[in-house]
């Protein structure tokens, strides 16, 4: 294991190369022991390459990827000790029973804890008399989960895992994942479903064509980017010409719509000198701020 302070999951200058394709291109990231850490990007940023390279399933082109301090591609064996692994596509045995599949995959992990086994199966509402063949792929889906959580290893790697669960199914994930974020387990998430990382996430990062293009927590990303501002106003419209930090401003008919970053003194300063009806100013979700590092990486290309 980890001495104390150390990384559960290091990531240095990983790289993927496939010929003259670099699927990831030097990703350094540090993953410790309590975070749930969410690994954004669409179909082709380089998370599943990521993920798999941490398992030991490829082997990198360049940098390393450690688990609890040991090489994911040369000691994978005593790596895959202290984790468990969700997929985003589950297939199941066909002839077995849901519970005989639990049993299987708990005892090929080494151990399981029968009795949250059991408090799984319930709360995700899982028949597990039924064979694998008769299975949806919801129900597929949650076999994986159930089969992952119940070991409670150290360390829970997931792409996509939420695939194929229903909204209730989904809430219930997440409410599993801060549980056992209280237990002191480590979480390596990835997803497309930006709504579920910013539930759940302590951190992100965000791939795009496998280069990591932002990382950080939700509120140190949201500083890098601006806020939203909507106001009304009756009589003459205030002046906003050289307010710092204003950008994007639209005044007309009663109506003010703005972005600003940094400090919002000024503009509340000269907003003041008119007659402002109504204020409203949000930060922005999740999703703009993805959609903002996406378009600033194209601009930049």
């Amino acid at each position: 294991m980890t001495s104390p302070g150390a990384p559960v999951v290091r990531l240095v200058e990983l790289t993927k190369r496939y010929g003259r394709l670099t699927a990831l291109d030097r990703f350094t990231l540090d993953i410790h022991e309590g975070e749930i850490v969410g690994l954004l990007g669409p179909n082709g940023a380089g998370k599943t390459t990521t993920l798999r390279t941490l398992l030991g399933l490829l082997k990198p082109s360049g940098g390393s990827a450690e688990i609890f301090g040991l090489d994911a591609w040369q000691q994978p064996v005593e790596a895959h000790r202290h984790l468990a692994f969700i997929p985003g596509e589950f297939a199941v045995w066909p002839q077995l029973s849901g519970g005989q599949i639990l049993d299987l995959l708990g005892t090929v992990a080494g151990g399981y804890d029968k009795g949250y086994r059991d408090e799984l199966v319930e709360r995700f509402n899982f028949d597990p008399s039924k064979r694998g063949r008769s299975y949806s792929k919801g129900n597929r889906q949650k076999i994986a989960v159930i089969a992952a959580l119940m070991t409670r290893a150290p360390l829970l790697v997931m792409d996509e895992p939420s695939s194929g669960l229903d909204p209730l199914m989904t809430a219930e994930f997440q409410e599993c994942l801060r549980e056992a974020r209280a237990e002191g387990q480590t979480i390596f998430l990835s997803s497309h479903i930006l709504s579920e990382v910013e539930a759940v996430c302590d951190r992100v990062a965000v791939l795009r064509e496998g280069v990591c293009v932002e990382q950080g927590t939700l509120a140190e990303l949201r500083h890098l980017h601006a806020n939203t501002v909507e106001a009304t106003y009756t009589g003459d419209p205030p002046d906003l010409d050289g307010v710092p930090g204003v950008e994007d401003a639209y005044v007309a008919d009663g109506v003010i719509r703005l972005h600003v970053s940094g400090s919002p003194d000024a503009l509340l300063k000269a907003l003041a000198q008119a007659s402002i009806t109504g204020i409203q100013m949000r930060e922005p979700s999740l999703e703009e701020l993805f959609h903002a590092f996406y378009d600033d990486s194209a601009d930049a290309a």
